[in-house]
């Protein structure tokens, strides 16, 4: 972290401050910067470039863009990270734009949301003709292996419901959650049609999830995750509403290098390493998390399906 003189410096512009408190609440592009403070491309850079070089902004490569993000460190007690934190949270109030950029912030977060919806709403009734990378009948078989019945099951990321429809015929109750309207419509008129009883489709997302606290057995994330805006944030939804012991199940595409799933699959993330997913069901307090590659795939590009586990504490 800099020194306090260096941090006081860079801050010291109104715009360089307002662009590190959208930062601190969101990863973003230049282009989202641009949109949010109207400011063209060539200033958002320059201004990037000085809070980075400051150490206060890192980024990471995401496709074609660099996704840009407040630095935190460790260390919460450092002298440098104190005083930042405690600019910013006076800063958030008395700059005159504030609202206006948490609003913009809002908006901007919408539009990625709504990307995604479109692509599965267009993809609703065809996703059992269609390839999608890390369906595989093997993994799921694999899934079906560690589970316990009579569970209730909540399919986090259900799109059609194909999972759900499974799970139904063994489990006491499924409950089906997908952000896309049009999913949900038709896999409900799935369950109709299949005159299933157990099995209950809503609408929410990852981040919310439209589940009472403390009431589910199994929190399964099914080739969805990867498509979760914040999976940390996906995976606490989970652990919240579980029950004491119950389980999580992250099935999931490894990582991978395959840029196209973005635009072809309107992917958020290229798959998950084992690391990586240990590291977030540990995060969310998960214990005794096992991670194991499950299916690769004999046709280029090779993906490789990951399957973790773990328990919420009693």
């Amino acid at each position: 972290m800099p020194s306090i003189v260096k941090i006081l410096r860079v801050l010291a512009d109104p715009l360089r401050l307002r662009i590190l408190l959208l930062l601190d609440h969101e990863e973003l592009s230049v282009a989202e910067l641009q949109e949010i403070l109207s400011t063209g491309q060539s200033t958002i850079s320059m201004h990037l470039s000085q809070l980075k070089q400051a150490g206060l902004v890192t980024d990471r490569r995401t496709g074609k863009n660099n996704l840009y993000r407040r630095r935190r460190d460790n260390d919460a007690q450092e002298n440098g990270a104190a005083v930042l934190t405690h600019i910013l949270h006076h800063a958030a109030s008395e700059i005159p734009e504030g609202l206006h950029d948490h609003a913009a912030l809002k908006l901007i977060l919408k539009k990625r949301q709504d990307r995604m919806r479109s692509f599965f709403d267009e993809m609703a009734g065809r996703f059992g003709r269609t390839y999608v990378p890390g369906k595989s009948w093997n993994a799921v078989a694999e899934v079906l292996l560690q589970l316990m019945p009579p569970l209730v099951i909540a399919d986090l990321g259900a799109g059609e419901g194909a999972f759900s429809l499974l799970l139904s015929q063994r489990a006491k109750q499924v409950i089906a959650i997908d952000s896309s309207r049009k999913m949900v419509e038709y896999g409900t008129k799935q369950a109709a049609r299949q005159a299933v009883q157990n099995l209950e489709y809503r609408l929410g997302d990852f981040e919310d999830v439209p589940i009472e606290n403390n009431t589910i057995d199994v929190a399964l994330f099914s080739q969805s995750l990867h498509h979760a805006l914040h999976p940390d944030r996906a995976v606490a939804e989970a652990w919240r509403i579980l029950k004491p012991n119950g389980r999580i199940v992250v099935l999931d595409l490894a990582k991978h290098r395959f840029e196209e799933a973005r635009e072809l699959y309107a992917d958020q993330w290229l798959g998950f390493s084992e690391v990586d997913v240990k590291t977030l069901l540990e995060k969310a307090a998960f214990r005794n998390v096992q991670t194991s590659i499950v299916h690769k795939e004999t046709e280029a590009p090779h993906f490789k399906t990951l399957l973790a586990l773990g328990n919420k504490a009693l």
